[in-house]
């Protein structure tokens, strides 16, 4: 995402739709194509214009353009940059929101639609904060938000600088830290998670880094019987996250 732009174009009827319920203040205008008389079209318009945000209508080609080629569905709002949360607020809130028993930590995850993917996994379990760090990591893009199906929008997303450091902060506030290695011997059925627990995964294809992996207080992987050594990070939080979830007797 480009750091001088103060908008970014958001695509497709669901993310818009979740942007106008989530956050309108931050929609600057929503674009509908032209002509286009469709149910959810309809919907979006009919939501921007409850919420008070205005609507132009526009030629397809144009919201092609805006949409850098992508699947827009007929609809694009120009919004805010995304607005990333501070970790200091988080700290202030680990001992007040039961919302912080779990932490996601993502160390160099690069792939916007495996960011958006697994972005909608995180919030359909009811895990609230992430954690990203500033460099060699994709942002929240508009990309990221059409794969998420708009959950990016319920999600606080926290940049550190120094993840590392992130950790390290996080056990001294009583967390204790899980990582997802392919190479772990303990599979992830095999354990019960602590209630305060910062899980955390690794970039596509090399996991994460060895300064992350040595601060896990331990390692756990995904039993796999097929020939492939690995999986997808945005499937692999989907099967761990799942677990846990099933572990705090929510399924």
């Amino acid at each position: 995402m480009d750091k001088e732009r103060e908008f970014l174009f958001l695509f497709g009827v669901n993310p818009v739709r979740e942007k106008l319920q989530a956050a309108p203040e931050e929609v600057i205008e929503v674009l509908i194509a032209r002509g286009h008389q469709r149910a959810a079209l309809q919907s979006v318009e009919g939501e921007a214009e409850r919420r008070g945000r205005p609507v132009r209508h526009l030629e397809s080609a144009v919201l092609d353009r805006l949409a850098g080629g992508a699947r827009h569905q007929g609809v694009v709002a120009k919004i805010a940059t995304y607005s990333y949360s501070s970790f200091s607020d988080l700290l202030r809130e680990l001992t007040s929101s039961a919302e912080c028993r779990s932490i996601l930590l993502l160390d160099g995850v690069t792939d916007p639609r495996n960011l958006g993917a697994l972005l909608r996994t995180v919030e359909a379990v009811g895990i609230r904060h992430i954690v990203i760090p500033k460099h060699r990591s994709v942002g929240v893009t508009a990309t990221v938000a059409k794969t998420s199906a708009g959950a990016v929008h319920y999600l606080k997303i926290y940049r550190v600088t120094n993840l590392r450091q992130a950790i390290l902060t996080l056990k001294e506030k009583g967390y204790w830290v899980v990582g997802l290695d392919a190479q772990a011997k303990e599979g992830i059925y095999g354990r019960v998670y602590p209630e305060r627990l910062a899980v955390v995964l690794g970039a596509e294809g090399k996991g994460m880094g060895p300064l992350i992996r040595q601060e896990c207080d331990f390692l756990v992987s995904i039993p796999m019987q097929g020939k492939i050594a690995s999986l997808n990070v945005a499937v692999s939080a989907g099967v761990f996250l799942y677990e846990l979830f099933r572990q705090r007797g929510v399924l």
